[in-house]
């Protein structure tokens, strides 16, 4: 297959003095299924975006196909999803969409319906569907698994391990082992390329790390080592120096000084040498410092109950009858296909109207953390935005960084941030929140896998109570105690 060759590629935003890419040099086989990860903020995005040439950069992008993005525009979603898609792949006839639809489970009546009346799913699956009736081009495909159902999610990756030719940015771990077979990691300290999926790459990655962290601990007691036999060499060089006055032999005590003065130059060039080999150690290490939170203890138990609940729209019922509940401790996952009715129910308990029969009852008093499912307009500094809220702000920025924030992100104002760094300052609010119960709407939509996995830590050891929707079926299957299905 053709190659894509970037040579020294260079980029940074005209507002910001931190350089994205520097010096950048791959080289991408069009035939590759690549996976793109790595922390939020590094770069995926303005790496695709590059790509299509929506930035002017320095060095040299030289790419013998043309790019298609995801998610792609939509002008005018109120037409049919017929016309929609003939927009985006006007050469496909009629049979061929409905080929691809139904090999994403999508009916073929979908196609006279509006776009927009479409679930967020459908609208996925029927954009990646028409992308890929666009021959000779080469995809790009920014995280298509938000909002997207477990079931929705396995079909999608069913489909992509069937084509050829695009590049993936996700972080579910499950998604990306069931359709790459290259891996493109943006680390702390450049970029990666390696074939295998995510489970080959992260098992090769976790190693090298561990050997690199073993020989810094063997490097840093070789350097205290022979620190101290550099000090205890020029002690004897300086007593064998003194004795130089009124020795009998000078020529011998000469000789004996003129070999201390050997044998420290030999340790300082160990010393150097062990030096540098240190500083050339884990500059790619991710550091994901352990998270914390401290709920609140209520004496009710179960803190909220659904008693026979079913939540209607227009008249048509979305969900129910339902009766659950959560208890102290308890971790409840709501299950089901997109449309079904789980963001709702997370709504009605927080309180907003919601048209519904049954009952929800809370304990008196309760205290609920909730973390929506989109960020919302955010602007200002990260250290106002805190004191706005409400928030400890060292905390609030203590959190920030051991979810991969560097501490110039702090100067930067919201309104810039990727939605996976906004998905992090929602997250945060909420750890720094002292409440009986979290409820949480697809928390991970657009975060990084190590944020995901030290979040898995953190349920598991501070067991707060929690109601939460996640169709990362990895994250669910650790934090969850319990699974209610819609």
């Amino acid at each position: 297959m053709a190659l894509i060759e970037i040579e020294h590629l260079t980029f940074s935003y005209p507002s910001s003095y931190d350089p994205i890419f520097e010096d950048v040099s791959l080289r991408l086989d069009t035939g590759w299924k690549l996976g793109f990860i790595g922390r939020n903020g590094r770069g995926k995005t303005t790496f695709l975006k590059l790509l299509l040439g929506e930035y002017d950069y320095s060095g040299a992008i030289r790419a013998p196909v043309a790019f298609d993005s995801f998610p792609s525009p939509v002008p005018a979603p109120q037409r049919r999803t017929r016309a929609v898609l003939g927009g985006v792949c006007p050469a496909a006839e009629d049979w061929q969409l409905e080929r691809e639809l139904s090999l994403l489970g999508v009916e073929p009546g979908a196609l006279e319906r509006p776009f927009a009346t479409l679930s967020s799913g459908e609208q996925t699956k029927a954009l990646l569907a028409a992308l890929f009736l666009n021959g000779g081009r080469f995809l790009l495909i920014d995280e298509p698994t938000n909002h997207l159902d477990a079931r929705a999610r396995a079909m999608v990756a069913a489909y992509l391990q069937k084509k050829r030719g695009f590049i993936l940015v996700s972080h579910d771990r499950r998604f990306l082992d069931g359709c790459v077979d290259h891996i493109l990691a943006l680390n702390r300290a450049g970029i990666e390329l390696q074939s295998g999926n995510f489970s080959s790459w992260f098992a090769g990655f976790e190693q090298r790390q561990a050997l690199e962290q073993a020989r810094d601990e063997q490097l840093r007691r070789d350097i205290r080592r022979l620190e101290q036999s550099a000090r205890r060499t020029a002690v004897w060089s300086d007593r064998v120096e003194a004795s130089k006055k009124g020795a009998a032999d000078k020529g011998y005590v000469g000789h004996k000084a003129a070999k201390m003065m050997k044998r420290a130059k030999s340790i300082e060039a160990r010393q150097t040498r062990a030096i540098e080999e240190k500083a050339g150690l884990l500059h790619n290490v991710e550091t994901a410092e352990a998270l914390r939170v401290a709920p609140l203890l209520h004496y009710a138990d179960p803190l909220v109950a659904f008693e026979g609940v079913t939540v209607r729209y227009g008249g048509r019922t979305v969900c129910g009858p339902l009766s659950f509940s959560v208890g102290r401790g308890e971790r409840v996952a709501l299950d089901g296909g997109n449309g079904s009715g789980k963001s709702s129910l997370l709504k009605l308990l927080c309180g907003e109207a919601v048209p519904h029969e049954g009952t929800v009852r809370r304990a008196p008093g309760l205290v609920v953390s909730y973390v929506p499912q989109e960020p919302g307009p955010l602007s200002g500094l990260p250290a106002a935005y805190a004191q706005a809220q409400g928030l400890d702000e060292s905390l609030f920025l203590a959190i920030l960084r051991k979810m991969g924030f560097e501490r110039v992100q702090f100067e930067k104002d919201l309104a810039g941030y990727s939605s996976g760094q906004k998905k992090k300052v929602l997250l945060a609010k909420s750890l720094c929140e002292r409440a009986h119960l979290y409820v949480w709407d697809e928390p991970l939509n657009f975060i990084d896998l190590y944020t995901r996995m030290q979040l898995e830590r953190l349920i598991g050891r501070d067991g707060p109570a929690m109601l939460f929707v996640e169709h990362d079926a990895a994250f669910r299957a650790a934090a969850a105690t319990t699974v209610v299905r819609l």
